[in-house]
């Protein structure tokens, strides 16, 4: 299932839809502005909460943590960066690593897990400006989980960015 996510992401307190693939509301981004932390809130379109995103406030590594149900699901962290391609690797609580790579400023990146593509993150296939695709290949796979890893390492990449 492909889904299509506005590009103006990053201003806390804007919220925006993400559309699936045939035009109609799958997820609300709940930008959560007065907060001493980053925090995004993913919510299906009856106003539920799926997931909340949170940016760490301290630690060595700039990290986000992917909370469902107030529980720890994930944590997102920048693994390396090379030349042409940034990796970010996402811990999953019980243990299971996926592994983020490719021009995520470009949004331009895939999410696999043990080499088995999961989603794939792109804007080649769209013809609106500041838009990007986020096309889940599995069919088992938890769509708000990967597009939650996708807004996630988008974040904290342009935060970086932002820093330097």
């Amino acid at each position: 299932m492909k889904y299509l996510v506005r590009d103006r992401i990053f201003a806390i307190g804007d919220d925006y839809w993400i559309d699936d693939e045939h035009g109609r509301h799958a997820f609300l981004v709940d930008g959560k502005a007065m907060r001493l932390r980053d925090t995004l809130e993913i919510k299906d379109p009856d106003g539920r909460v799926l997931i909340t995103l949170r940016r760490r406030m301290f630690g060595l590594r700039d990290a986000m943590t992917i909370e469902r149900d107030g529980r720890t699901l994930a944590t997102v962290r920048r693994k390396r960066m090379s030349l042409l391609r940034d990796h970010h690797r996402v811990t999953l609580s019980e243990g299971t690593e996926l592994d983020v790579g490719g021009r995520i400023l470009d949004r331009e990146f895939a999410v696999e897990y043990e080499g088995e593509l999961l989603a794939h993150v792109s804007r080649r296939w769209l013809t609106l400006r500041d838009t990007y695709g986020v096309d889940v290949v599995r069919e088992d796979a938890d769509a708000a989980l990967l597009i939650a890893v996708a807004v996630c390492v988008i974040r904290m990449a342009e935060k970086e960015r932002e820093d330097r």
